[in-house]
């Protein structure tokens, strides 16, 4: 499937369940992070262009679907793996 068709889905369940978007600055994304308990991270939407992060975004596909628990989009992986592709990316 197609990545601007995940987010569009992702993002527009993640629109409907937040009570205010002025919490996720213009141009930045909210992403929950976690195997078992997760944590909010506010990202830059430039970081979903990079092919690590969208080998993170086909895992949340292939555990979750579209449907988030946490009402934004739910990412399954260890946060220090996410703060290594996060790291490698603020680099570039």
């Amino acid at each position: 499937m197609a990545i601007r068709q995940m987010l569009r889905r992702s993002l527009s369940s993640e629109r409907r369940s937040s009570s205010s978007g002025t919490d996720v600055p213009k141009g930045y994304l909210a992403v929950y992070i976690g195997e078992n308990e997760k944590k909010r991270f506010v990202i830059p939407v430039s970081y979903l262009h990079s092919p690590s992060f969208q080998e993170l975004l086909y895992r949340a596909e292939e555990e979750f679907g579209f449907h988030h628990p946490m009402g934004g989009l739910t990412i399954p992986c260890s946060q220090d793996l996410f703060s290594d592709v996060i790291s490698g990316l603020s680099r570039t």
